[in-house]
């Protein structure tokens, strides 16, 4: 399956990373051109242990690439991760500038069906922001193309992310639409064979 994520941070990487490492073709996208140049070289900007070598082995196997090209990585994953920071606004709310500029971009270059996966830590009504945003750019390119958004929280401590993305109790995805169901199934899967978790 393809995945684009945007965003390298801890959640990105760590995401990226360990669904590349089950199989999956994984595009990790940054608007941070030192740090996707620093990746591409082999160097992990976190410390997570046990990250830098399935890094390296996913890279060698062809299986993760970084890029901060915003039209390629739009084009390449069915799936849309949304794995971007959202620090704490001025009254502590979270600031969503970055999560809807990537839905904006999304809507900008998109040319066939996405699913929209919000990964980034945010409040209720994020998705509908996220729809509305995606919808108001594909509206000014006049371009009728069908989306869907869908929330999937991580619960990733740093120190054990690998462990808690990989042996998690429980996988959430949030979603009305029996087509992303199927969908984060099939990225999930490797995680959800033994124990339905989802």
């Amino acid at each position: 399956m393809k995945i684009t994520i945007f965003g390298t941070g801890y959640v990105g990487l760590v995401t990226g990373t360990c669904l590349a490492d089950v199989g999956h073709d994984v595009l990790c996208m940054d608007v941070d051109a030192d740090k996707i140049a620093r990746l591409e070289g082999g160097e992990i900007p976190i410390f997570e242990p046990g990250l830098e070598p399935m890094v390296k082995d996913n890279v060698e196997a062809g299986r993760l690439r970084f890029t901060t090209d915003e039209a390629e990585a739009v084009a390449f994953g069915t799936l849309q991760f949304i794995a971007v920071g959202t620090p704490p606004d001025e009254d502590g709310s979270a600031d969503l500038t970055y999560v809807l500029a990537v839905a904006e971009t999304i809507g900008k270059h998109m040319t066939d069906h996405k699913v929209i996966v919000d990964k980034s830590t945010v409040p209720v009504g994020t998705a509908d922001r996220m729809r509305e945003t995606v919808a108001g750019a594909l509206q000014a390119r006049a371009a009728a193309i069908d989306f869907d958004v869908c929330s999937n929280p991580e619960f990733l401590k740093e120190g054990a992310a690998i462990q808690d993305f990989t042996q998690g109790a429980r996988i959430i995805v949030g979603t009305e639409s029996e087509r992303v169901k199927t969908l984060m199934r099939e990225c999930y899967a490797p995680y959800i064979r033994l124990h339905d978790k989802l």
